[in-house]
């Protein structure tokens, strides 16, 4: 066995203890002797609170005195004498989210900063229900807002004991427990196929994606065509289909077989995949067949044919915010249920 010696070089010259040393971490003193303060006005301004009035100048000195030292609050010691944290944990949505519920979360990111809330994004790849929410409550956040579906009773339980005081489910089921955003999307396929069979057509078909988790939003639309045109000579007929190219123009090539005179597309953007594939293949659009798809993106009124859609409305931001806010302050409040997403039809060139 061979050792081998490595010499190391010395520092040019004395290192004092001091050169050693990280920067001294400003503290709420110092923002309050600067901005000449006390310490419990800095914590009022910087903590946004609302029961005690300061003067917009001295909101102003504070802050700029704050921002002058570099200092911000420290979350965890604000925590503590809380008794609880100010983060609201976001767990990421299973699928691909849209631009519609991009915007929307966006809003109530922003609504909740508004009400002194950490908004927390957390990925929940290889994580599913009542495990993912033992993953979140290692957080102890005060709140959780759940897209989708998927979380159970015992998972509501685990984050209420974790300290959460606040868990909202945003989808078409109620969770026992949890205060629920239901999303009827059954509502959604309703309208879509009430609008076709009003404009003549009779042989529907409803693009089923095949997408890992859509189907909680697939099967009630699917469900909700069939409950528009109940008791009629219309027929629906589901159609798989991949978010992909190569799917949309093998279900395009064979449409003429299917029979089919118009189709509700799930939303925008199937509708909009597979109206191309459509066009390419020969197939007249809305003279063969119609297309309507949901959401009401921007980019369906460029398409020719400009794309009819269902239009939704979703809960504003500040709205599902304030929600949060009050459950936090008052964590023995029952459950509520909201029934959200509103749907219209917005009639174009393509049905």
């Amino acid at each position: 066995m061979r050792y081998v010696m490595v010499q190391i070089p010395k520092p040019p010259g004395p290192v004092s203890p001091s050169s050693l040393s990280s920067p001294s971490v400003p503290t709420s003193a110092d923002v309050a002797r600067l901005a000449g303060v006390s310490r419990a006005t800095v914590s009022y301004v910087l903590n946004n609170t609302s029961a005690v009035r300061i003067s917009e100048p001295t909101r102003r000195r504070v802050h700029e005195a704050a921002k002058e030292l570099g200092y911000v609050p420290h979350a965890a010691a604000r925590s503590l004498r809380a008794g609880h944290s100010r983060m609201v944990l976001m767990p990421a949505p299973a699928v691909p989210a849209g631009p519609l519920y991009s915007r929307f979360i966006n809003e109530l990111q922003w609504a909740l900063s508004r009400l002194d809330y950490t908004v927390v994004q957390y990925g929940t790849l290889g994580l599913h229900g009542d495990e993912a929410a033992r993953a979140w409550a290692e957080l102890r956040p005060v709140a959780v807002l759940v897209p989708g579906s998927g979380l159970g009773p015992q998972g509501v339980a685990v984050l209420k004991r974790s300290g959460a005081r606040a868990v909202v489910t945003l989808g078409p089921e109620y969770v026992e427990g949890a205060h629920a955003l239901l999303m009827d999307h059954e509502a959604v396929g309703h309208r879509a196929g009430g609008h076709l069979y009003d404009r003549g057509r009779r042989r529907i078909g409803v693009v089923v994606p095949e997408e890992d988790g859509l189907d909680a939003f697939s099967a009630p639309r699917l469900a909700g065509v069939r409950r528009a045109v109940h008791g009629t000579d219309a027929t629906v007929t589901p159609l798989p289909l991949a978010y992909d190219e190569e799917s949309a123009a093998r279900l395009a090539a064979r449409w003429r077989g299917l029979g089919l005179d118009a189709v509700f597309a799930y939303n925008d953007e199937y509708a909009m995949l597979l109206m191309r594939a459509l066009q390419d293949e020969g197939i007249g659009v809305p003279g063969e067949t119609a297309v309507i798809g949901a959401d009401d993106l921007m980019l369906g009124r460029l398409l020719r044919p400009r794309l009819s859609t269902v239009h939704l409305e979703l809960p504003s931001g500040r709205e599902l915010a304030e929600l949060v806010d009050r459950a936090v302050r008052e964590p023995g409040t029952a459950p509520e249920r909201h029934p959200v997403l509103g749907a219209t039809v917005v009639q174009r060139d393509s049905s």
